[in-house]
């Protein structure tokens, strides 16, 4: 395990219950309201995945472990990903909050033992969701911003839950949808989000004419 990781987990006692250790990861690192938010997530990603007979289980391990990188600071994130050998996107490098989906995604393999690739690529894209992207990737994106870490309502949140009566992908790019119709005002566009928004608008274009 990288230097990293280790000095993360140096006061870790692990109890090899999954959810527990999350918390207490997340606790012991001075991130409560962190730990708070992936409990909610994950029990939002298991009511999502019901609903498209995605496996429940898979999503709540997600949500439970999509932002455990909010353990290191937002102005260590590039340096860490450089140690845990992480390919860096320019735009990453100028926006460094967007990489923590690819860090979680190795915390997670690293810390937490996550050997499920399907698990892994979801935590590996919540925030911006890829092309060619998988059903679990897009319960645990759609499920991340019902359960939003922020205060308040969230201002896209009646048209996702109407959208997602039609389809979880429409539901998925009802989000990404209402942030390119703000990408004017965006630090940056990820890439991947580019690519899933094309690729779904796209896809669901005869759904909207």
């Amino acid at each position: 395990m990288q230097a990293i990781l280790k000095e993360l987990t140096r006061n870790m006692n692990f109890t090899h219950d999954l959810k527990q250790d999350i918390q207490l990861f997340l606790i012991s690192n001075h991130c409560p309201k962190t730990a708070e938010h992936c409990m909610e997530v994950g029990t939002e990603a298991r009511r999502v995945a019901t609903l498209f007979n995605a496996d429940p289980d898979e999503a709540e391990i997600g949500g439970w472990l999509h932002d455990i990188s909010a353990v290191i600071p937002n102005n260590e994130r590039i340096a860490a990903a450089k140690e845990l050998q992480i390919d860096i996107l320019a735009e990453e490098e100028a926006f460094p909050m967007i990489i923590h989906q690819k860090i979680s995604k190795v915390m997670a393999k690293e810390i937490f033992k996550i050997t499920n690739a399907e698990i892994l690529d979801a935590v590996g894209c919540h925030t911006t969701l890829r092309r060619n992207s998988s059903k679990l990737d897009q319960v645990l994106f759609v499920a991340d911003k019902i359960a939003w870490d922020q205060s308040g309502i969230p201002p896209y949140i009646q048209e996702l839950h109407r959208n997602l009566e039609v389809s979880l992908t429409y539901g998925a790019f009802s989000y990404i949808n209402y942030l390119w119709e703000r990408k004017e005002s965006l630090k940056v566009i990820h890439p991947w989000l580019r690519d899933a928004y094309e690729e779904l608008n796209d896809l669901l274009k005869p759904q909207r004419t």
